[in-house]
């Protein structure tokens, strides 16, 4: 029998610990068709597309852009305590990463896995009439802003930044909006600028009709609602480089959120309260738990966590980052300094690594946070040339960090990049600012890879299509030099 969907098998595979369903119902379409028949069925459906997410965002792209663009290096693995690049960024970090070996080959694949999940959901919503109104439409935007976030997360690593042509007529990504049948569709790469074009209209069809009705149980900042999704038009307007949007929605969330920024006397506790999210947390995607209600994976033990001196992960603070901070900076006190062994010409030798105290215990994967809101502002004022807007909102996050407010523009937009460098350390946008500002990569001397920095631009500031992909689908173009 002819499957109709594409990858839709993955939709039940994360909704389900016993892969039995499957042999139980031998027809897919049936079992897609049953599975979203009643209220309950959906709200799995639904609730299974979070936890897609989560498992992308928590896993090897946590360390991605801090490790490539010089934040972050390593701890000493295995019984000899050598000093290696963790194997699943392995490739990406030493800058020579390849179509058939790829180690962010599920990354690609796992997006558009949960980009087919929602769409499934989606075009089967004018059926689900046991949702009332406001339900229905929640969901719809939930998904619709989803599949924004999915998207828009394959252009920062598979497509070049927005302005490295002119136009942005460069290669974007595949934008998928309908299920794909196999055999039949073959979408090719949409330009970055009808990229973003349809990132927009996703965004904007969501912001219509949010009522934000909260559909399952649990913590409200695990799920989008109108203001999450606010924030993340932010975040990808100013990558895309649109200015004006995104001032416009970073001044909304920071206006009429509600939501406060860490004081500076609670700035460090509230990082290391156990579990709990910081107040000024707009979205963290849950960890997921067991039928016991204990965590059973998070972001801190994939990538960042401490135990003791037997059992911490592979990433902590390079000397670059924390050259950054002056002594008086509070974010200087971010790190839990440990000494662990570590193999030094042979002779194993205690030697003191810096993990940081954002994701440890069991804290869920942090998304999107208001410190970023005013620093998405700064810059985008910056950009426009509302100079003294953007020195207010950067001495904002430099007196709530105990640094000295600074007097003159002149070097407004440096200034701003590397406040977001320190403010923003472990959450993932290093790499991404700097493409944004088209700089050069320069890594510290803890830096382990083949090679340590990169020119602007250039071919490798970006990773190639998977083989795979393309070899299903000749009208995907690979990127440039791969």
């Amino acid at each position: 029998m002819k499957k109709k969907y594409l990858y839709s098998i993955i939709f039940f595979l994360g909704l389900y610990s016993c892969s039995g369903f499957l042999n139980q119902e031998p027809d897919l379409q049936i079992s897609i068709d049953e599975q979203l028949s009643t209220k309950q069925g959906v709200l799995e459906a639904y609730a299974g597309v979070y936890r897609n997410v989560e498992a992308i965002l928590s896993g090897n792209f946590a360390g991605y852009a801090d490790a490539l663009g010089g934040n972050i290096t390593f701890t000493p693995f295995g019984t000899q305590k050598n000093i290696i690049v963790p194997q699943n960024i392995e490739n990406v970090y030493n800058f020579n990463a390849n179509e058939n070996d790829l180690d962010f080959e599920d990354y690609y694949d796992d997006w558009y896995k949960v980009i087919n999940q929602v769409n499934l959901i989606l075009e089967r919503s004018v059926d689900f009439s046991f949702l009332i109104e406001e339900e229905l439409h929640q969901l719809k935007a939930e998904l619709l802003t989803i599949r924004a976030l999915a998207h828009y997360q394959v252009s920062l690593v598979f497509a070049q930044n927005y302005n490295f042509t002119a136009d942005a007529s460069h290669l974007g990504i595949v934008y998928v909006t309908n299920t794909l049948i196999a055999g039949v569709d073959f979408p090719a790469r949409e330009t970055m600028a009808a990229t973003y074009i349809l990132l927009q209209k996703d965004l904007e069809d969501a912001l219509l009709i949010y009522n934000n009705t909260q559909l399952l149980g649990g913590i409200e900042k695990s799920y989008f609602n109108s203001m999450a999704a606010q924030a993340l038009y932010a975040r990808i307007a100013l990558q895309m480089n649109d200015w004006q949007k995104a001032q416009e929605f970073s001044n909304t969330v920071i206006t009429t959120s509600g939501i406060s920024l860490l004081p500076k006397n609670t700035y460090i506790s509230e990082w290391e309260k156990p579990v709990d999210a910081i107040s000024e947390t707009i979205l963290e995607f849950a960890a997921p738990t067991t039928t016991e209600g204990s965590v059973s994976s998070s972001i801190a033990a994939s990538n960042f966590s401490y135990t003791n001196a037997n059992n911490y992960a592979d990433y902590v603070a390079s000397i670059a980052l924390l050259n950054l901070y002056e002594p008086q900076d509070i974010r200087a006190n971010m790190f839990l300094e440990k000494p662990l062994n570590t193999n030094i010409n042979g002779v194993l030798l205690p030697i003191n690594y810096n993990f940081t105290k954002k994701f440890q215990d069991d804290a869920g994967t942090l998304y999107l946070r208001l410190s970023e809101m005013y620093l998405i502002r700064a810059e985008a004022n910056a950009r426009l040339n509302n100079n003294n807007l953007a020195l207010n909102d950067l001495n904002i996050i430099r007196e709530r960090a105990n640094t000295a407010i600074l007097n003159n523009t002149n070097t407004i937009l440096e200034n701003i990049f590397l406040e977001r460098r320190k403010e923003l350390a472990f959450e993932g946008h290093l790499l991404f600012d700097i493409a944004r500002y088209q700089k050069d990569i320069e890594r510290s001397s803890d830096c382990i890879a083949i090679v340590c920095n990169l020119k602007y631009p250039s071919n490798f500031y970006i990773l190639p299509i998977p083989f795979s992909s393309i070899s299903l689908n000749q009208n995907i173009k690979q990127n440039e030099g791969y």
